[in-house]
């Protein structure tokens, strides 16, 4: 079976073909960490997340790089609010942005390369589209002129003379009088510095990377010319990922992606979702809540990872259902292993249910297709499961029912849906008030050192005692049991 992915350069599905066999060169772009992570970004980032592990599992080895943007208007904005520094706000949704996409059992990128680690491939990339003749310098900020580059607009769609000013995105383009810019679409590249607002010196004089020189300079730095995969949601083919290919291309003369793969938006009961309409959820908002991690991975899955997916109660409430059927599959050889005598570990024959499973993966990554297989086996070991419990046996053998259990387990890996066994319930001891804050303080020192995994194991403590944190922006945590 051959993959195919549908790259959004040629509007079509290709059949996947590395640069260099059996590697995987993957870039995914990060979050501006300024507030705490959405639903948006947990449908991105558990899709790449399964991306990524499929690829694994056929066999490649991945090299995943994902940026953390700590530079940007809407960082010094908080800061400014707060009173605290763009450093203190960066680092805090950076620790919060490791918790949050944790739970969602998201696995680590090879490498999160931040802005402000980057400024001088950043300078480096500039001078070289200044000397190929498609920068220019003007009054301290630096400006990509896109008439001169004849394929911009190649991913979007979009003809450079219909663009207006403004249409940049999230890099500033105050300039009424039009005496900086030579034409209305064109976009920073470098900004001046302004009073009170962080800087770096430059060969322009003190100032700031635009948004989109970061990526293609990080991409270059960390993964070379050309990658196999650049991924992000669909906002971002335009401006984004235009302006990255028009910056990136000219200098190398190599394309930026073989492929081209974005995510569709996530909309809450049918519309956009956003802070102003007030159905803006954060992805600690819902897990905070008890909603199952799996049950969010499940829900994300459970959609094409191409089209739009809708945010409603009811669509959480058939997740949650679609689950427990899932986790009963997935618990059954700890439930019946002894009983039947399965195996862990057992190496597992091919199948057709593996068959079926990756010839819907193979497809632009179906997930729906591939979670119908898992369904199909977890349904069939509740038969078995019912045989057991009225019966006494069951009409299959155990070593057709070990390698049933081992494939679910084992693709439901690869979308990274697990389940383990629940421990024996203690009745927990009642901590004082003083104790909890004993433990929340020794929490926000591990995450100010950076050891996550510590912080999260005294949230989870606190949560089997009944107390449940609520971090706040300030950067103090809230509790209540």
């Amino acid at each position: 079976m051959t993959l195919t992915i549908y790259n959004t350069l040629t509007h079509k599905k290709e059949p996947f073909q590395p640069q260099e066999p059996g590697k995987v060169k993957m870039y995914c772009c990060g979050v501006t960490v300024y507030d705490y992570c959405h639903l948006g970004h947990a449908r991105s980032y558990i899709g790449w997340d399964v991306v990524r592990r499929y690829f694994q599992w056929r066999g490649y080895e991945v090299e995943y790089v994902q940026n953390f943007t700590d530079i940007d208007d809407k960082i010094l904005n908080r800061a400014n609010l707060e009173g605290t520094s763009m450093e203190e706000v960066s680092q805090r949704y950076i620790d919060a942005y490791f918790e949050d996409i944790r739970r969602l059992n998201v696995m680590d990128a090879s490498a999160y390369p931040r802005v402000t680690e980057n400024i001088s491939s950043i300078h480096q990339l500039i001078q070289e589209l200044e000397k190929k003749g498609y920068a220019y310098a003007a009054n301290g900020d630096v400006y990509y002129n896109v008439h001169n580059f004849c394929e911009y607009g190649k991913l979007s769609g979009r003809d450079v003379s219909d663009m207006q000013a403004g249409a940049s995105g999230r890099v500033d383009v105050e300039d009424p009088s039009g005496q900086k810019k030579q034409n209305p679409a064109d976009f920073a590249l470098w900004k001046g510095a302004k009073p009170g607002e962080p800087a770096w010196s430059s060969p322009w004089g003190s100032g700031r990377p635009g948004w989109h020189i970061e990526c293609s300079a990080m991409v270059r730095s960390l993964l070379g010319d050309t990658i196999d995969i650049h991924g992000g949601g669909g906002d971002l083919v335009f401006p984004h990922h235009e302006n990255e290919i028009a910056q990136s291309e000219v200098v190398t003369g190599k394309p930026l992606a073989r492929y081209w793969i974005h995510n569709g938006m996530v909309t809450v009961n049918g519309e956009k979702m956003s802070k102003s309409l007030g159905n803006f959820t954060t992805i600690r908002e819902l897990l905070d809540q008890g909603v199952d991690p799996m049950v969010v991975r499940l829900f994300i899955l459970q959609g094409h990872y191409r089209r739009p997916l809708d945010f409603t109660k009811e669509a959480i409430a058939s997740a949650e259902n679609a689950w427990k059927t899932l986790k009963e599959g997935l618990l059954f050889g700890y439930q019946y292993g002894d009983k039947l005598g399965l195996e862990t570990g057992k190496e597992l024959i091919p199948n057709p249910y593996i068959e079926s499973f990756q010839g819907s993966m193979d497809d632009d990554f179906n997930t729906p297709g591939g979670l119908a297989v898992l369904f199909e086996l977890a349904k069939e070991l509740r038969r078995q499961s019912n045989l057991l419990t009225h019966q006494g046996k069951t009409d299959l053998t155990p070593g057709e029912i070990q390698q049933q259990w081992q494939t679910l387990v084992t693709l439901a890996g690869v979308l990274g849906l697990e389940a383990a066994p629940e421990a024996p319930t203690v009745a927990p001891s009642r901590l004082t008030d003083g104790e909890i804050e004993v433990l929340i303080q020794q929490r926000q020192t591990a995450r100010k050192s950076k050891n996550f995994a510590e912080g999260d194991r005294i949230r989870q403590k606190l949560q089997e005692l009944g107390v449940t944190l609520i971090d706040q922006p300030d950067g103090t945590t809230r509790w209540h049991s």
